[in-house]
């Protein structure tokens, strides 16, 4: 058994364009700025979209939006979307890129969820 839910949603930017990327989203969304100095490929929109972390990501790729899954069980639930047609594309660090469907990409992340808002949220899997 493990839990999973989606738990971030990335607005991926070329790095020549995610500052600017950051400034409309967070005016949009009307959220301050908030480079994450841990990790500075991420700019950090808290409270755009009530329950999600939502963040601008610098990449070295196209733009595109994807979704993270958290998860207490990176193999499993990798495996179980795998199960369901995803295509693992790649890591990085503890995290799995995944194609599925559609074309879309897909992350599977361990928790960084406050651990009660997890466990009321994730849904269950067996």
């Amino acid at each position: 058994m493990h839990r999973s839910r989606i738990s971030t949603l990335l607005v991926d930017a070329h790095h020549d364009d995610a500052a600017a990327a950051a400034a409309f989203w967070t005016a949009a969304l009307g959220g301050p700025v908030r480079p994450q100095t841990d990790e500075e490929e991420f700019t950090a929109v808290p409270d755009a979209v009530p329950g999600l972390v939502t963040a601008v990501q610098a990449v070295d790729d196209a733009p595109r939006y994807h979704l993270d899954f958290e998860t207490d069980d990176l193999d499993a639930e990798t495996g179980r979307l795998v199960g369901l047609g995803a295509v693992e594309v790649g890591r990085w660090l503890d995290c799995r890129t995944l194609r599925v469907p559609g074309g879309h990409l897909v992350c599977v992340i361990p928790v960084h969820s406050d651990p009660e808002e997890f466990r009321a949220r994730a849904q269950v899997w067996p």
